[in-house]
């Protein structure tokens, strides 16, 4: 635990390892989620997009995407939410990254470790010679 400022409102607070916030922040990011989640569990709204639950709600997209990353709102159960992919914003509903950025950074580092195997070999195969002059 430490003595922080709010990332929301900078007041002082003790941060925990279950707590980033201060404690007034928590109290409204949980009346958020009540409205979010309240809105969400009627039927007909389990479809809604991000863009029609902050509209509905008034709730901020990014406070949205808090819930859904931290699996306070399961996307299971609501099809059409889901948050951006950190590389290129695709819209994701797992991770950090979409397939299509997975998949290229996995052969972009697949790549990378080839052509440092290649210096490896290059560097152990170089033979240096020398000259030892005759002293007669």
């Amino acid at each position: 635990m430490s003595l922080e400022n709010c990332p929301n409102c900078g007041r002082l607070f003790i941060k925990s390892q279950f707590r980033d916030i201060c404690q007034s922040c928590y109290r409204e990011e949980e009346e958020a989620f009540e409205k979010v989640y309240h809105f969400l569990r009627k039927r007909e709204n389990r479809m809604a997009t991000m863009a029609q639950v902050v509209e509905a709600t008034g709730v901020k997209e990014s406070l949205l995407m808090k819930f859904i990353k931290s699996g306070r709102l399961k996307l299971a159960q609501f099809p059409n939410l889901g948050y951006p992919c950190d590389r290129c914003g695709t819209l994701i509903r797992e991770g950090r990254l979409c397939a299509n950025c997975s998949t290229d950074l996995s052969k972009q580092l697949e790549m990378l470790q080839k052509e440092e195997e290649m210096k490896k070999r290059r560097h152990m195969e170089r033979v240096y010679y020398t000259k030892e002059d005759d002293e007669n």
